[in-house]
């Protein structure tokens, strides 16, 4: 390989790594926001059990009154 070809690897490689930094801290970013998203759940459900409204109705269920 010439230089030139050298010069255009390196900077067609260049791209790809900043191409996948990009991606990888999109992917970064969504994860956390999903697992914001799962904690306030979490949280949420553990909040109805201690109320004891967190049940959980089963459409092949009876409900209790029957």
């Amino acid at each position: 390989m010439d230089t030139r070809a050298l010069e255009e690897r390196i900077a067609d490689l260049l791209r790809v790594t900043d191409d996948l930094s990009d991606t990888v801290m999109a992917q970064r970013k969504e994860i956390d926001r999903l697992t914001a998203r799962v904690d306030r759940l979490m949280r949420r459900e553990a909040e109805r059990e201690a109320e004891g409204t967190g049940g959980v109705f089963l459409g092949d269920e009876r409900p209790p009154h029957y």
